[in-house]
């Protein structure tokens, strides 16, 4: 039996759980992925496998339909985000899957308060100056008392709102899914109502359709000047060249943005230009203990539809 990997967070640590599936006597395959393979790669590589735990990668029809016709019995989506895959298809093919849900709501809450906090005070402005032979002293803004929208509230938003409100925060909460239910002192808004109250947006929900462009030239035309944009979700809930207007005018001031519609970022991305901008590599969830806690339980879901017995 064999089983196929393409995540690059358990590519990174895939030393550590090659013993579970050699005991079994499955055989890992563990291509070199910078962030994906592309649908070509997954067409040669997928078939020939019995399973297939699947990262950011273009899980497509066309691709369950070539694994269907060859070897593939089952996958797990490593992780929580969904949208790169066609669950429709697999239903279709008979080929079952499920994802990892719940698992990176802290890790990525931390990752989404440091961004905060970064760009209130400006933190990697100070880096670069230094490091240049400077010694810049850029004044930064407090965060108590600030208004936060936060798009997104299941588990990484529900997390970050508390980080955020432990810094003495205002939270707006915008849910896409509907699901606002928690006893958090968070405000509830339907979006996009009050978004120009926020000092922050921060972005935390999944890509749906309609999350897709959800922040947008309409959009940032009503924001408070000088907001600052932080999102650790899916890059094309913001729709970019709106954003790289925003932040060219001044009406967006800073984003720091971990995620981007075209992963790699690539290197004539306008975003690149503008020095009011952080940089992630959708690395937000990416911890050694979260990693290792994740592919454990994706690792134990295939094994069940595989029929392996641990």
């Amino acid at each position: 039996m064999k089983v196929l990997v393409t995540c690059p967070p358990m590519l990174g640590m895939i030393d550590v759980f090659r013993p579970q599936l050699e005991k079994h006597g499955i055989e890992l395959t563990a291509p070199n992925v910078v962030q994906t393979l592309s649908v070509k790669e997954l067409l040669a590589l997928v078939p020939q496998h019995d399973g297939w735990i699947i990262g950011d990668d273009p899980a497509t029809r066309e691709v369950f339909r070539a694994g269907k016709e060859g070897r593939l019995k089952a996958a797990v989506k490593w992780g929580i985000g969904v949208d790169n895959v066609d669950f429709n298809a697999c239903e279709e093919f008979g080929i079952p899957i499920t994802n990892t849900p719940n698992m990176f709501g802290n890790e990525v809450a931390d990752i989404a308060m440091s961004y905060v906090v970064a760009l209130a005070r400006e933190t990697f402005e100070i880096d670069r100056g230094v490091r240049a032979g400077n010694w810049p002293k850029p004044r930064g803004m407090s965060l108590s008392g600030k208004t936060v929208a936060l798009i997104g509230f299941g588990n990484i938003g529900k997390a970050t709102a508390k980080r955020l409100l432990a810094a003495d925060m205002r939270v707006i909460v915008y849910n896409p899914n509907g699901k606002n239910h928690s006893e958090l002192s968070v405000e509830r808004a339907e979006w996009p109502d009050r978004i120009s109250e926020a000092d922050f947006i921060v972005i935390t929900c999944s890509l749906t359709p309609s999350s897709r462009h959800m922040i947008n030239a309409n959009i940032l035309s009503a924001v408070k000047p000088g907001v600052r944009i932080v999102n650790v979700a899916r890059g094309a809930v913001i729709r970019e060249p709106d954003l790289v207007a925003a932040l060219q005018s001044g009406k967006v001031y800073s984003a720091a943005l971990d995620v981007f519609e075209e992963e790699p970022l690539p290197m004539d991305s306008p975003l690149r230009q503008h020095p009011h901008c952080v940089f992630g590599s959708h690395n937000a969830s990416n911890t050694t203990d979260a990693v290792e806690r994740t592919s454990n339980i994706a690792i134990q879901k295939l094994f069940e539809f595989l029929g392996i017995s641990t």
